[in-house]
C-alpha cells in the first residue's frame, strides 16, 4: 500500500512518526504480530478456522482478547506510556464493540502494527484511531524478558 493511500485511510498517521517496516505478508496478522508470532494468524471467530489461545472465549470482544493475551502473560496496564521492564500491546475496538486491531510498543516507545495481510508499520498509538478501527480501549503489559548482556 502506498503511503498516501494509508494516510487517506488513517489520517492520524500524517500527524506523527510513521514508516513502513516490512513488505506484504499473508502468513500472520496484527493479533499474532503483537506477540511475535509471525508464522500464523490469530482469530477468535470459530468459522475462521485459525489459531486462538486455548481457554479464551472465541468471540471478537475486548474481554476475549484480554483473556487470549493473558495466556501470554499480559495483564491490564494503567498507561500506554513507555515503562522500563515492560512490553505493551494496545487493543483497538470499533464503535460496534468488536476488536479491530492490536499494536505492540517498541523499545523506543513508538508502536508497531501489522496491517492485515499488508505491511508492518511503525506509528504513534493514536495514528490508527478513527472511524476505520475505532480507538484504543485497552493496554496490556507483561514483564519484558531479561536479555543477556554482551561482554566486549
Amino acid at each position: 500500500m502506498r503511503r498516501a493511500q494509508l494516510i487517506e485511510r488513517f489520517p492520524g498517521l500524517a500527524e506523527g512518526h510513521f514508516r513502513f517496516t516490512s513488505p506484504d505478508d499473508h502468513s500472520y496478522n496484527c493479533c499474532a504480530f503483537a506477540v511475535y508470532e509471525t508464522w500464523r494468524c490469530w482469530d477468535p471467530q470459530p468459522f475462521a478456522n485459525l489459531y486462538w489461545p486455548e481457554g479464551a472465549p472465541r468471540v471478537p470482544t475486548l474481554a476475549a482478547y484480554v483473556a487470549a493475551y493473558g495466556t501470554r502473560g499480559f495483564l491490564p496496564a494503567t498507561t500506554a506510556d513507555l515503562e522500563f521492564g515492560l512490553e505493551k500491546i494496545a487493543i483497538y475496538v470499533g464503535t460496534d464493540g468488536v476488536v479491530s486491531h492490536v499494536a505492540r510498543q517498541l523499545d523506543s516507545g513508538i508502536w508497531t502494527s501489522k496491517l492485515g495481510p499488508r505491511e508492518d508499520i511503525e506509528h504513534e498509538l493514536a495514528g490508527l484511531e478513527g472511524s476505520r478501527w475505532g480507538s484504543v480501549q485497552a493496554v496490556l503489559a507483561r514483564a519484558r524478558p531479561r536479555q543477556t548482556e554482551l561482554a566486549f
